[in-house]
């Protein structure tokens, strides 16, 4: 079993078992039981993951009825690529700066 550990999106989706069951739920809103008749792990591990998802804030989840519907959550996913600007206007920052010393 997994520990439930707070993380951010990139690094749940650096395990391929949770990016797929993130692939699952991006399709359309899912079930536990569903998602784990579709991956090769057993229901509690796909709860587990589901959990980690939802840490990193790319999932919600509900109740209808007995079960636990999980689906995107839009505003967790948008900070992804936010986060890859941020990255990149650093790394093209630090670039300039060593051309502008070699120069």
């Amino acid at each position: 079993m997994l520990p439930y550990i707070a993380m951010d999106g990139w690094t749940a989706l650096a395990d391929p078992t949770r990016r797929s069951i993130f692939e699952l739920v991006a399709a359309r809103p899912r079930a536990v039981s569903e998602i784990a008749a579709r991956v090769p792990v057993s229901r509690p591990a796909v709860s587990q993951h589901l959990k980690l998802l939802k840490s990193a804030h790319l999932v919600l989840d509900h109740a209808e009825g007995t079960r636990r519907i999980y689906c995107v959550n839009s505003d967790g996913l948008a900070k992804l690529p936010a986060h890859l600007d941020l990255l990149w206007s650093k790394a093209l920052t630090t670039f300039k700066a060593l051309v502008d010393e070699e120069a």
